[in-house]
């Protein structure tokens, strides 16, 4: 049982240190369907990249696919990460 004033240190009989450990389950997994989403924005952008390249705007497509492919690769991985400390506690 720890009761504390600093740092928001309350914790009796580990139920808050349970709730933190699924608020962080909760947060990599929200992480990483958000990152899955931006893949799946990137997927729009690629559908609409042939009709760029018509009208010659392909350095503007291509950098935003990599822009969004890459932001949701980082998600991804921090939301995996997050996810595991979760379980190492």
């Amino acid at each position: 049982m720890k009761i504390g004033l600093g740092h928001n240190e309350f914790r009796v009989s580990g139920i808050l240190a349970m709730m933190d450990l699924e608020e962080k389950h909760e947060t990599g997994a929200s992480l990483m369907v958000v990152g899955l989403g931006m893949w799946l924005m990137d997927l729009l952008v690629v559908t609409f990249l042939p009709s760029g390249i018509v009208y010659g705007h392909r350095a503007t497509f291509l950098g935003i696919i990599g822009a969004i492919g890459v932001l949701g690769l980082i998600l991804l991985i921090a939301g995996y990460k997050v996810r595991g400390k979760s379980g190492d506690d």
